[in-house]
């Protein structure tokens, strides 16, 4: 079971190497409803305040309960991988993003990388790019 990014990948460029996992400190009912894919996080970035990271705007609705579905959930990282993605935020401006959330065992676990944000005509190249590499397979195909 896992929930995707899909904008992620084509509003930000992302940096390789820089994949992390990380827990999710959740309630009960929004484990049950990750579970069910019932999340969406393709709005959601990762904030660090006061030495701890935040997933900011994940919509994770719960059925019947009264909690906000967009609140604001604690990141569980070491505190030395903390520190690492802090230090490479602030050097190089980049933004951490979350990239997929999963289920390990039991346990919710939300993959984060750090990623520059692409501008306008990145983003055009990248269309054009697939277009033409979409072509390509269809002409190969018929051949």
């Amino acid at each position: 079971m896992r929930i995707f990014n899909k904008k992620a990948g084509f509003n930000y460029e992302i940096e390789a190497g820089s994949r992390t996992e990380a827990g999710l400190s959740l309630s009960g009912g929004e484990a049950k409803s990750i579970r069910e894919k019932h999340a969406d996080i393709s709005d959601s970035l990762i904030r660090i305040l006061s030495n701890e990271a935040y997933l900011i705007n994940a919509n994770i609705p719960v059925l019947g309960a009264k909690l906000d579905p967009t609140r604001s959930r604690k990141l569980l990282l070491h505190k030395n991988e903390l520190i690492s993605i802090a230090t490479k935020v602030k050097q190089k401006k980049l933004t951490i993003l979350p990239i997929s959330l999963y289920n390990k065992g039991r346990l919710i676990k939300l993959e984060l990388a750090l990623g520059k944000p692409k501008k306008q005509f990145e983003k055009r190249e990248t269309i054009k790019k697939r277009d033409i590499e979409r072509e390509l397979k269809i002409i190969n195909y018929k051949l």
